[in-house]
């Protein structure tokens, strides 16, 4: 049995959909609240585009996310996009067919059948809920299994699991940015990179904070959860921001593209937080800038020196 199922060609960039909703915790971390005719135009950019993987979880934003994203979906042909999203164990229902039941739930929100990439979102219980999603792919309802803020033995153990019943992890996702490179320096990528494992990496522009947009005059929203994490870093960020800056100018983009660009060269799937059309433009772009192996460096020699912890509270270090 394998669970190569169908041919799944990734894209380069991913569009992630945690902050779609109009809930109570998308205002709270976001600072904004979107409806799907607000985000109509943006799902349609990106399609045009060709930035079809949409990544969500029935986790974010109660449910909002998905519900939205289901609604353009069933606007078009199934095939021409990607779905991913996750079971999070947080929120099972205490049942046997726990997985089974967020799966159908999500599904149902989405208006499909099947979902392209099932994440198990998290490291609670490895053993337990790796073996709980294998069913659904037996079935045909989850094409890829991907497993999400794993760290590298955790990783490894899933994937045999998997590989006991037939199948294999095929993603990771994790938190990887120039601030962030923890999935880098524990032998995570290498992995990935020799298991046919693709590697998506969230938060490449920390929620704004590598935008360019922000610095200690420009903060972030007083209210948002972002003002909490990133308000009192965002003067050690300069001289990051600076040099981003100096190499953006030299491949004539904006500053934002750069961590984007970043992670491209890093043999990562960067998935990009989608709440304006700006922001599909510019990973469109950034997917196409090609950095050199020194600017690669610099960016990490940087990040470094700026010796910012962002880990967030649901992650572990790598």
């Amino acid at each position: 049995m394998n669970l190569m199922q169908k041919d799944l060609k990734m894209p380069k960039i991913a569009l992630g959909t945690w902050a779609w909703g109009e809930s109570k915790s998308a205002n709270k971390v976001f600072g904004n609240s979107l409806t799907a005719k607000d985000l109509e135009p943006i799902f349609n950019r990106g399609m045009e585009l060709g930035l079809n993987l949409w990544d969500t979880a029935a986790v974010y934003n109660d449910g909002d996310s998905e519900a939205i994203l289901g609604k353009f979906v069933k606007g078009i042909d199934r095939d021409q996009v990607i779905l991913s999203t996750k079971f999070t164990p947080q929120i099972a229902d205490g049942t046997d067919k726990a997985v089974e039941n967020m799966f159908d739930g999500s599904a149902n929100r989405l208006n499909t059948n099947f979902v392209d990439i099932y994440w198990i979102h998290n490291n609670a219980d490895v053993d337990k809920w790796t073996r709980e999603i294998i069913p659904l792919a037996k079935e045909g309802k989850i094409k890829y299994i991907g497993v999400s803020n794993h760290n590298l033995e955790e990783i490894k153990r899933a994937d045999e699991i998997l590989h006991e019943a037939g199948f294999k992890i095929s993603a990771v996702q994790n938190h990887f940015s120039i601030l962030d490179r923890t999935s880098e320096t524990s032998g995570i990528i290498d992995y990935c990179k020799e298991n046919d494992i693709s590697f998506f990496s969230y938060m490449v522009l920390e929620q704004g904070a590598l935008s360019g947009k922000y610095d200690t005059k420009h903060p972030f929203p007083k209210d948002s959860e972002r003002a909490q994490v990133y308000n009192d870093k965002l003067d050690k960020l300069e001289d990051l921001i600076n040099g981003m800056r100096e190499i953006a100018q030299k491949h004539n983009v904006d500053v934002a593209q750069i961590p984007t660009a970043w992670a491209v060269a890093k043999n990562t799937i960067p998935i990009i937080g989608a709440t304006k059309v700006k922001h599909i433009e510019d990973a469109a772009e950034a997917s196409e800038v090609k950095l050199t192996a020194s600017e690669v460096a610099k960016l990490d020699e940087l990040g470094n020196k700026t010796d910012v912890n962002t880990t967030r509270v649901w992650e572990q270090n790598m």
